[in-house]
């Protein structure tokens, strides 16, 4: 009964697998739009403040301030990022934005 099952399967899909599908003549895809000369020659600017205690990196973009780098003169450097635009610097030391779920399991 299997062999007969098998056989019957096999003779289905030989021509299934033996027709060679010819793929759709599909135009080209359009072509990109072209940048506008404000965005292709937007670029962050860069204020550097020296402290005594440590150095000042502010980045720009159109005038907003969205990030600030600092390099202390003793311990690694981090960044305060403005992540949603308000103004509200969050401190990053590096890491990416990914934050792992964390649950309560037990309370005592």
């Amino acid at each position: 009964m299997r062999t007969l099952l098998s056989l019957i399967a096999v003779m289905i899909a030989q021509p299934l697998l033996a027709a060679d599908p010819k793929p759709a003549d599909l135009p080209p895809p359009p072509p990109l739009p072209a940048a506008t000369a404000d965005e292709a020659t937007v670029q962050p600017e860069v204020t550097i403040i020296q402290k005594e205690d440590a150095t000042y990196s502010e980045y720009r973009l159109r005038g907003k301030l969205y990030m600030i780098r600092v390099q202390p003169k003793v311990g690694p450097e981090y960044y305060l990022h403005d992540d949603d635009g308000t103004g509200q610097m969050v401190r990053r030391d590096g890491q990416g934005v990914l934050r792992p779920p964390m649950w309560v399991i037990k309370r005592f």
